[in-house]
């Protein structure tokens, strides 16, 4: 019997998970794998920070996007996998540590990218990470008969996929950015075919909680640029700056409030549905980190340690703001109706228009204020006349 239980252990048959399973919740070996990603996260949004502060407003965007596609995609399809095939036993653990290991190595190629624009690091780490979820869905094919088509469809398109971006390392400095663009073309339809051929069976509490979870990550970086404000007025004795701390933390309180709003958006149950909400949330998640940078570089300007001015140093926070409300609004708020469905669009156009009033970051603060408050009132009229 202990043998038994000891092979179960070790290795049990990767066969699809229930959707309906009762009580699903994120994992502690994913919520490891979650921690690991807060370092490439963190990095990434330090990046943006700097070169906008220095006045590289385009290299650091462009730089910014393309390094969060590896962190957000990676997440991803480890996320996306789990839900529907996590068996925990001791093979699985170990492909996941790997995996996590190709994220600390994807983490420490950040500086260098936004540096040098030297990606490959970043494409090492990323690679495998890639490769370790390749032999995920091989065992998948073999242990889940049912599905075995579209495993071998994701395990051979990750594949191919995984050597066109190590090849892209060879190519000249010209013909870099195109072939990034055809790679993530590429990783993005993989999902799309393999999905086609038999819906897998992920779990939507589970991811919707593992999103929430992601959402959580991503908004340390404002909690954290919020922090660094309260902190570097003090020891400046500026008191500008509790100002700016005082609207980035009513900033960050509003991100979270709309986000989590109730009740708790789930992915939708078809194809398209759930790969619209999915892809749909690589602009929520940059969108949030890049709050942070933004009031990063507003704490730059007001102490003078920057080179942006301070329309650059306002637009820093309003640009991913304004992503941010129509993302979500695009996502979470399909079936809103009468003012419901412009009050994101039109919050998200003031928030545009704050850097060129005065006190931007307050004013956008002022805005989500005013934003959720609404919301809460617009939710408690429908449920009363719902009572």
């Amino acid at each position: 019997m202990k043998s038994d239980a000891s092979v179960r252990a070790w290795y049990r048959p990767m066969r699809a998970r229930r959707r309906d399973e009762a009580h699903r919740a994120a994992t502690p070996l994913e919520l490891f794998f979650d921690l690991c990603f807060v370092v490439a996260v963190a990095l990434a949004s330090e990046g943006l920070h700097h070169d906008v502060a220095e006045g590289h407003v385009g290299h650091g965007l462009v730089s910014y996007l393309s390094v969060f596609f590896a962190i957000w995609w990676a997440w991803v399809n480890f996320t996306w996998f789990a839900s529907a095939y996590d068996t925990d036993d001791d093979v699985y653990r170990l492909t996941a540590l790997v995996q996590i290991a190709g994220a600390l190595i994807l983490a420490a190629g950040v500086p260098r990218a936004f540096g040098e624009a030297d990606f490959t690091t970043i494409t090492y780490g990323y690679v495998v990470m890639r490769l370790a979820a390749m032999v995920n869905w091989l065992r998948a094919a073999a242990g889940d008969p049912a599905h075995r088509a579209t495993a071998l469809t994701f395990a051979v398109g990750v594949g191919v996929v995984q050597a066109g971006w190590l090849l892209r390392l060879l190519l000249p400095p010209a013909w870099l950015m195109p072939a990034f663009v055809v790679l993530v073309v590429a990783d993005l339809l993989v999902p799309v075919l393999g999905e086609r051929r038999r819906q897998t069976s992920w779990h939507p509490h589970h991811i919707a909680e593992r999103y929430q979870l992601f959402t959580l990550i991503v908004l340390g970086e404002a909690v954290l640029s919020t922090s660094v404000a309260i902190q570097r007025g003090v020891d400046a004795g500026n008191g500008q700056l509790w100002s700016l701390a005082a609207a980035g933390t009513l900033i960050v309180f509003a991100i979270w409030w709309l986000y989590f709003d109730r009740p708790d958006p789930l992915p939708p149950a078809s194809v398209r549905g759930a790969l619209t909400w999915g892809y749909g949330h690589y602009f929520v998640f940059s969108s949030i980190a890049a709050v942070g940078a933004g009031l990063a570089v507003a704490v730059d300007h007001d102490l003078h340690a920057g080179h942006a001015s301070a329309r650059v140093a306002g637009y820093a926070v309003a640009v991913p703001v304004a992503v941010y409300l129509v993302a979500l609004w695009a996502l979470h708020l399909p079936a809103k109706r009468g003012v419901g469905r412009v009050l994101f669009p039109a919050a998200a156009a003031l928030v545009l228009l704050a850097p060129w009033l005065f006190a931007p970051v307050d004013l956008i603060a002022g805005v989500l204020v005013a934003l959720v408050a609404v919301t809460l009132v617009l939710r408690h009229r429908t449920a009363t006349r719902t009572a």
